[in-house]
């Protein structure tokens, strides 16, 4: 089992040591292992290049975090693909229980249970955050269960259904488990095997408001991808209707009268479909 491990970065000198120690500190070593610096500005490549030489750096303008994954996915010769973002680390067994429950059930797609550390301090998740197994179709459409830093992914599953789309800002994640968990299960190493913090001022998710926005455009793609089996089509629509709601009292909220309206018009379109 080859394993090519993607780690993109932006702006991250100051943590990505960690991430990288993480990786070459795995009991089931790494066949290869990707930085790709999406236009870092504070010397990221410079440090990864003194101190990690072995490591394949990849420099590119500023495109997103989906483009650099999927620069790293495009450039790896890996059969299997784990990605790292650049502020979690991983536990020294995680590829380790990856390859051996996958060497089991012959699987395409695993990922492991996580510890949350915010702001320094360690946090338990709540219940909604247990991480699924087996067929999380209807656990991906209400929210981001799988964390891309503990996945990972034969390389003939993206060749069948494409890397991560680089028109979403946020969600990309969201988006990417919905089109794979409709067509595959997803294993899981039920212990947690990587560290995922959170609390930096630089995390995406709190540039943008109302990021279900991003998460309709992900159903409907999954709705008219004609991809879905009956019961997948009724799961969908009951949630985007339920994210168009809340979207609409939220654009109403802030007097967005013309974007309160647009959501209406695919509430009630989707609601007599």
């Amino acid at each position: 089992m080859k394993i090519s491990v993607i780690i993109p970065t932006y702006n991250r000198k100051h943590l990505i040591d960690r991430a990288i120690r993480s990786v070459l500190a795995q009991t089931h070593s790494a066949y290869e292992i990707l930085v790709i610096d999406d236009g870092s500005t504070d010397g990221t490549s410079d440090m990864v290049a003194s101190t990690f030489p072995k490591v394949n750096l990849i420099q590119q303008t500023n495109l997103g975090v989906s483009s650099a994954r999927n620069t790293g996915i495009a450039e790896s010769s890996g059969d299997w693909l784990a990605f790292l973002d650049s502020d979690d680390e991983w536990l020294p067994d995680k590829l380790k229980l990856q390859a051996e429950l996958l060497s089991q059930n012959r699987g395409k797609i695993i990922h492991t249970d996580e510890i949350w550390i915010r702001n320094g301090r360690r946090i338990n998740p709540g219940k909604k955050h247990c991480k699924p197994s087996g067929w999380i179709f209807s656990n991906c459409l209400l929210l981001c269960c799988v964390s891309p830093s503990s996945i990972m992914i034969s390389r003939s599953v993206f060749d069948e259904l494409g890397k991560f789309d680089e028109s979403l800002p946020v969600c990309e994640d969201y988006d990417l488990w919905l089109r794979m968990s409709a067509l595959y299960p997803f294993a899981l190493v039920n212990k947690p095997q990587m560290v995922k913090y959170g609390g930096h001022p630089d995390q995406l998710s709190k540039r943008y408001w109302g990021m279900d926005r991003f998460r309709v455009r992900s159903i409907l793609n999954r709705l008219e991808s004609g991809q879905l089996n009956p019961m997948q089509v009724d799961e969908a629509k009951k949630v985007l209707l339920d994210k168009l709601q809340i979207l609409i009292h939220g654009f109403i909220k802030r007097k967005k009268y013309a974007e309160a309206d647009h959501y209406e018009q695919l509430r009630i379109h989707w609601g007599q479909s």
